[in-house]
């Protein structure tokens, strides 16, 4: 299926394995505990209550609308739910913000609106984003080239399928998109905001494109510009 969702519930809901890696979407809900493996980077929404993570060196508490990426084992428990996109064989920074804001602060299509709340580290990295949908939105339909992985945090709509099929959407709804799958996410007279993840990106610093080193001035040159001293990652 192009577009599978259901309303969240514990434990794994989907998986996903292709040439950007194996990807698993969990719930957790309220008196249950949830422990995620070592060696896979956890990307995370609290979508209500809060939720305690146990991590390698140390306990944190996170609130509803707070988000988070960590690599490693990890142990969850909350007072309500959470959603967590496992991605394997990459290693995120550990990461932690929230809460989500009302809005997305750059532009996307068709009046939506978007925010990279963990951005990829290297270009090429994978990313978790927030997309906030207006009221009486109809996007243009469309395909992504690898898998969307998310749910719906905030309010309602539907998706719309290139088959003509309209899947509602509302608070809570874990999704999953396969590639190249045509759809349009629209909305009616609520607002709707979904966190997604991305196993990939385009977009991002490089080793010899990033704002420290291209504002390194050296002689009236940027650094990027001087092979000759950058440093040598390997074995980095």
């Amino acid at each position: 299926m192009d577009f599978q969702t259901a309303p969240i519930k514990n434990g794994l809901m989907f998986s996903n394995e292709d040439t950007f890696g194996k990807t698993e979407v969990f719930g957790v809900l309220e008196g249950h505990e949830l422990t995620l493996g070592d060696e896979v980077t956890h990307f995370g929404v609290v979508v209500e209550g809060e939720v305690t993570l146990v991590e390698k060196e140390r306990t944190r508490t996170l609130y509803e609308g707070d988000y988070f990426s960590y690599f490693g084992t990890l142990v969850i428990t909350t007072s309500g739910k959470c959603c967590v996109i496992s991605h394997h064989g990459y290693k995120a920074m550990n990461v932690y913000g929230g809460p989500i804001e009302k809005h997305g602060r750059l532009k996307y299509i068709d009046g939506c609106t978007d925010s990279l709340l963990i951005p990829p580290v290297i270009k090429g990295d994978p990313c978790f984003n927030h997309l906030h949908f207006p009221k009486h939105i109809t996007q243009t339909p469309h395909t992504h080239p690898s898998i969307r992985a998310g749910l719906v945090y905030r309010g309602n709509g539907e998706c719309l399928l290139g088959d003509g099929t309209t899947i509602p959407l509302t608070k809570g709804n874990v999704f999953l998109l396969a590639p190249e799958g045509v759809h349009s996410f629209n909305t009616k007279d609520e607002t709707m905001d979904i966190v997604v993840f991305h196993p990939d990106s385009d977009f991002g610093p490089e080793h010899d494109e990033h704002p420290m080193i291209n504002r390194t001035i050296v002689d009236g040159v940027s650094a990027k510009h001087k092979t000759e001293i950058q440093t040598d990652i390997i074995g980095m």
